[in-house]
């Protein structure tokens, strides 16, 4: 990979990356309802998980819902419904201090990861980055596209938890708190349209 093409790789993965999509809402109200700390878990789930996507999905996956249509459509409702499920979760979500024991707890690194298989963002910006800049489908090109994703990643995630633990301080309020994760969760619905208008 040339250097030129390495620069304008870097630059569509940080663009696709640290736009807002489901993983980075997430990671804000993560950062505002648990704090940047408690919330490494998740963004590392998110920041090695798409670029693990990356790999098999290079490697051929697309073949297969090349040759079985159907399973766009059922990726595509299993996405809506679990999504769906996450807004309705984050619109409930009892501030950390009201939380019972064992509740309000951010995503773990393995729940963050596998969401990327259940995310329309994911899905696009894999299929993309991998028509764009590894054309040939070799493993080499595609592990650049993921290590370059890896570096881009971290830059999200971190700017994008760290945004909502600063909006921590004007949240300090459960009712404030409340009308966030509404708004959070209002916003992931809002992310779906793409996905369920053709």
């Amino acid at each position: 990979m040339t250097l030129d093409i390495f620069i304008a790789l870097a630059g569509f993965a940080l663009v696709t990356v640290i736009t807002p999509g489901p993983n980075n809402l997430m990671l804000m109200t993560s950062g505002a309802n648990f704090g940047f700390r408690r919330s490494i878990p998740h963004m590392i789930g998110v920041g090695l998980g798409f670029p693990l996507m990356i790999v098999p999905v290079g490697l051929g996956v697309m073949q297969v819902f090349d040759m079985w249509p159907v399973s766009y459509t059922v990726l595509k409702v299993a996405s809506v419904l679990y999504m769906l499920w996450l807004a309705w979760k984050i619109a409930n979500a009892a501030p950390p201090k009201d939380a019972p024991d064992g509740a309000g707890t951010p995503l773990s690194f393995l729940q963050a990861a596998a969401f990327q298989w259940v995310n329309p963002k994911a899905w696009s910006m894999a299929l993309g980055a991998i028509t764009l800049y590894a054309t040939g489908r070799d493993l080499a090109a595609i592990l650049w596209v993921a290590c370059t994703y890896v570096a881009m990643g971290c830059i999200s995630t971190t700017s994008w938890t760290i945004l909502g633990q600063q909006l921590r301080r004007l949240l300090n309020r459960p009712a404030r708190l409340r009308i966030f994760n509404g708004a959070m969760a209002l916003l992931l619905v809002a992310s779906l349209v793409p996905v369920v208008l053709p």
